[in-house]
């Protein structure tokens, strides 16, 4: 079975799951384990490769199995949310280890890492991704143990250059860890550019469907930092539930074609509303004329990703009542879901974010696109 799945593409193993017909019974869908425990036989040894759902069970093993196929990598672990396998991340590095971040990423993560740096269990310094130049500039040679760099930026979509991240963290002793819940695995493997860890949300786009909380950590090689993880997350429980598993493998059996369709529609918005009268600046990196344009040319092989953002012509207060016009949009958290979702990102951001007052962040899903460019441009009229 390893050396056929080697041959096959990874949309071909995501949309048979690996294998799709069940040994056992022959059904097409994979089978849901909820079980916690798992029973020993006469010898007293575990009649399965299981023992506690905390540590692991078939279900997770088999998304997981899904998920390290897709990016290439040597193993993977599912937590309970994308925050759950960050925090294992960091739990797993040295005491007062220094680690480098941009400045603009996920409000929660970065919230995170000040806190830890706060309570002095790391070190922390956050650089401009829009400067090429700075992330070797703040690296510390024989103590920066890890550079997180997540591309594209969520809100403001900023491309980092993976293997040049890569290259320059490795020179100081650094491992390079990316999130790419915005760039999923049809579009870019950041193992394969030289990173050591990849990161994602799988709430978003590997599920697909807004109806499950999960992260995931896929490491390019099996070692004892991953071994480190792997005990944080049997020790502290964030593992995922049987059932959200279950979800998650339904979720990535259609991810290439919803990632096409995704992407291809953004692309459409973007340029339509690159023409409108209200819109300042259209923030996405299939846009020739977006600053990162040739990067994600270079590292997004499979698209530019279904989000965008907009910045207005207009004040915070005119911002959040485009977001709340829309008919088709839904004004919602999230992203990647099959339904297309617009918010005003600074209303949910901490306040020493700095994402602009008049920045908008669309989610484009599966609807039609004439449906979703006549939504915007009547929001964007009736506000």
């Amino acid at each position: 079975m390893t050396a056929r799945r080697n041959r096959l593409d990874p949309a071909t193993l995501a949309a048979q799951a690996l294998g799709t017909v069940d040994a056992e019974t022959g059904a097409v869908v994979p089978p849901m384990h909820s079980s916690t425990t798992f029973a020993r036989g006469a010898d007293y040894r575990l009649v399965g490769d299981h023992l506690y759902s905390r540590d692991s069970g078939p279900t997770v093993r088999r998304a997981e199995e899904i998920v390290a196929a897709l990016d290439g990598g040597a193993d993977a672990r599912l937590f309970a949310s994308g925050m759950a396998a960050f925090a294992a991340l960091l739990e797993a590095l040295p005491e007062g280890a220094h680690v480098l971040a941009p400045k603009s990423m996920y409000y929660a993560a970065q919230d995170w890492l000040i806190r830890q740096a706060w309570r002095g269990r790391i070190e922390l310094d956050l650089f401009d991704q829009t400067r090429p130049e700075a992330l070797s500039a703040a690296l510390r040679p024989g103590r920066t143990a890890l550079v997180w760099i997540e591309t594209p930026a969520n809100p403001t979509w900023d491309v980092v250059d993976i293997a040049l991240a890569a290259e320059a963290a490795h020179s100081a002793g650094a491992r390079l860890a990316v999130d790419s819940t915005c760039a999923p695995p049809p579009t870019t493997r950041p193992l394969e550019l030289g990173a050591d860890i990849v990161f994602h949300s799988a709430t978003k786009y590997l599920n697909g469907h807004s109806d499950l909380t999960a992260g995931a950590l896929i490491p390019a090689r099996d070692d004892e930092l991953w071994a480190q993880i792997h005990k944080i997350r049997t020790a502290t429980g964030g593992v995922l539930g049987g059932f959200e598993a279950w979800l998650l493998i339904r979720g990535m059996r259609t991810l290439h074609v919803r990632f096409a369709r995704q992407s291809e529609t953004a692309l459409a918005l973007a340029r339509h509303l690159e023409r409108h009268p209200r819109v300042v600046e259209v923030l996405y990196p299939g846009l020739a004329r977006h600053p990162g344009h040739a990067i994600a040319r270079r590292q997004m092989t499979g698209g530019f990703g279904g989000m965008l953002s907009i910045l207005l012509d207009g004040d915070v207060e005119s911002a959040r009542r485009v977001a709340a016009s829309t008919r088709v949009f839904v004004p919602a958290t999230s992203l990647g879901g099959v339904e297309s979702l617009i918010e005003h990102r600074r209303s949910v951001e901490s306040p020493q974010s700095p994402v602009p007052d008049t920045l908008i962040r669309i989610s484009v899903g599966l609807e039609a696109p004439g449906d979703l460019i006549d939504d915007l441009d009547q929001a964007l009229a009736a506000a």
